[in-house]
């Protein structure tokens, strides 16, 4: 169940303190990235990646995404401005760090296909194999200017693929079908005041074609996707949603203690008999193509 679950660029009063970002992307790629396993899946058999496959992920996080595509035989570049997470998808593709040279790359003996890179799509220029395969899994649509940032980093990597190249574009489904809008409300309540990025809002039907026209792709089908949400216990649950970063508006609008009780209380639906949490969801993807 995986990838970033989402990813968005933080409201700059809600991003996280230093001290607290290991602990918060092990949460992530522990927890959380493995909810969108089943997309990921639909998205490389939709797209038949593979040995000729060569795949550039923007915010690769920490790596689940990358891994499944290498494991299909696919030459694989991921970037990423979270250090912590771009440590995590090293120790996952790159697990030996004596063979892991400048840049990301391994070393002799060692798979030359993965590259991990912090930053964004210009620190993943390679003129001699342009890429044929883009990825966005941070799915959109579920929080106020949350594909703000995505834009100009798919200007950016569209120059770094050759053209009709496919890129992917990811989002959350219709609220009634996405058991986990509930809680999202949860966040948008508590950041309300703040009045900006990372207020939840509900998905709506054309968000990622508005992506794909601002970035100046042209779309090429798309699909949807069961993706639930299954944790052990409600402290796994809490845990791992807020690993996402969707809740940092709400922090930074009251403090870390009162979120934690009110997504707590938000799950209590999803609660079984037997302790673990379930959340049906769906999401949608969108593959586009360079003109």
């Amino acid at each position: 169940m995986t990838p970033m679950l989402v990813r968005h660029q933080p409201h700059p009063a809600s991003a996280p303190a230093a001290a607290d970002a290991p602990a918060r992307a092990r949460d992530w790629a522990e927890i959380q990235e493995r909810m969108l396993v089943p997309l990921y899946e639909a998205v490389y058999a939709h797209l038949e990646v593979g040995t000729a496959t060569r795949l550039l992920g923007l915010g690769c996080g920490s790596g689940l995404a990358l891994l499944m595509a290498a494991t299909r035989g696919a030459r694989v570049t991921g970037v990423d401005t979270d250090h912590a997470r771009v440590d995590l998808a090293r120790e996952r593709l790159l697990p030996d760090p004596a063979a892991t040279g400048p840049g990301g790359h391994r070393g002799p003996g060692a798979a030359p296909e993965s590259r991990l890179l912090y930053g964004g799509p210009d620190a993943a220029a390679d003129p001699a194999l342009p890429y044929n395969l883009v990825t966005a899994f941070q799915p959109v649509g579920c929080a106020a200017g949350d594909s703000d940032g995505l834009v100009p980093a798919l200007t950016a990597a569209v120059p770094l693929a050759e053209r009709g190249s496919a890129v992917v574009l990811t989002g959350w489904g219709p609220p009634e079908r996405c058991a986990t809008t509930s809680v999202f409300r949860v966040a948008g309540r508590l950041a309300e005041r703040l009045r900006g990025s990372g207020r939840w809002r509900p998905a709506h039907r054309d968000d990622l074609e508005e992506v794909a026209a601002r970035a100046g792709l042209r779309p090429d089908g798309s699909g949807r996707v069961s993706c639930p949400f299954g944790y052990a216990d409600t402290d796994s649950a809490v845990r791992g949603l807020l690993s996402t970063g969707l809740f940092d508006a709400a922090v930074a609008a009251s403090d870390q203690a009162t979120v934690e009780k009110e997504v707590a209380e938000a799950l209590h639906p999803y609660v079984r008999h037997d302790g673990t949490v379930w959340m049906p969801n769906v999401f949608r993807y969108l593959v586009a193509r360079i003109p």
